[in-house]
């Protein structure tokens, strides 16, 4: 009699627990179809994957490594091509600037050598201005670190805007994030060690 009373009795409570815990799946389900903010969400993201999956940072870097300016044109950040373009005509243009005086002291300083203006002090009266061969040595050298500077920041350039291309697909996605907020806020702290404090902190909310 004892034993089929306990057994009834922990049927009818498990049946109970059971049935609550189908009711609270059922209504939790319910909740989460039913929310607007869950809906809105799974749809931003759907969006932000779709967007971000039309810029892959690994052929924005590749166009760039290929034929500079095409990460930025993949990007569609078409006002960055006159400052990529003009960046390497600049530097082309001094390149050939000092690569042509180095190459006319240079021959005039061969010049010197060979004909016995050997010292620094000696120079060729036919010169006009007439430098001396030390003066030649000096401005051989200074048109020879100046096309190599060139060199090294149009080296500079190409490298940059491979960057640029690659950091800038990465970015897209924060063009379209609505929930992405920078601001700027007023602090004013209280410390007794420090005392008043003021100032202003940013605030990235994404």
């Amino acid at each position: 009699m004892r034993t089929g009373l306990l057994v009834g009795f922990i049927l009818f409570f498990g049946l109970q627990a059971l049935a609550q815990d189908s009711l609270i799946v059922k209504r939790d389900s319910a909740l989460v179809a039913g929310d607007s903010t869950f809906e809105k969400a799974v749809a931003d993201t759907v969006l932000l994957k779709s967007y971000a999956a039309r810029y892959d940072p690994r052929k924005a870097l590749l166009y760039a490594a290929v034929v500079p300016g095409m990460g930025q044109i993949y990007n569609k950040k078409y006002w960055k091509l006159p400052l990529v373009y003009g960046g390497f005509i600049g530097f082309a243009y001094g390149i050939n600037f000092y690569q042509k005086g180095y190459i006319k002291y240079k021959n005039k300083l061969y010049y010197n050598l060979e004909h016995g203006f050997e010292q620094d002090g000696d120079f060729n009266p036919e010169d006009n201005p007439p430098y001396t061969t030390g003066n030649y040595r000096k401005i051989v050298d200074q048109y020879k670190r100046q096309r190599d500077f060139m060199i090294i920041l149009m080296a500079g350039m190409y490298l940059l805007q491979i960057i640029d291309a690659h950091v800038d697909a990465h970015l897209k996605e924060f063009d379209l994030n609505p929930n992405l907020q920078v601001s700027v806020e007023p602090v004013l702290e209280q410390s007794a060690m420090l005392g008043s404090q003021k100032g202003f902190t940013v605030v990235l909310k994404f």
